[in-house]
């Protein structure tokens, strides 16, 4: 599990259950997208509670979870410039 710190103090991850993130301090866990299925029985990762994109459409779920995942390191998980 990777955990960004702050300079606020405030710590943002990924939620797992790797760690149980209320000893870290107080908890505010939010979602970071929506894995829907679409009408044609694919699924999309609508990342738009980070202000990110629509992933998809992928042919399974478990992709559209890799998906969002990896999304999520790469372009919310990161430090401030």
């Amino acid at each position: 599990m990777q955990l960004l710190i702050e300079p606020t103090g405030n710590c943002r991850c990924v939620y797992s259950e790797a760690i149980d993130v209320r000893q870290i301090g107080e908890a505010s866990i939010r979602r970071g997208s929506h894995v829907e299925p679409t009408s044609d029985g694919r699924w999309t990762a609508d990342l738009s509670p980070v202000n990110g994109p629509v992933l998809g459409p992928f042919p399974n779920r478990s992709e559209a979870l890799d998906a969002e995942v990896a999304w999520l390191l790469a372009h919310w998980l990161t430090p401030a410039e």
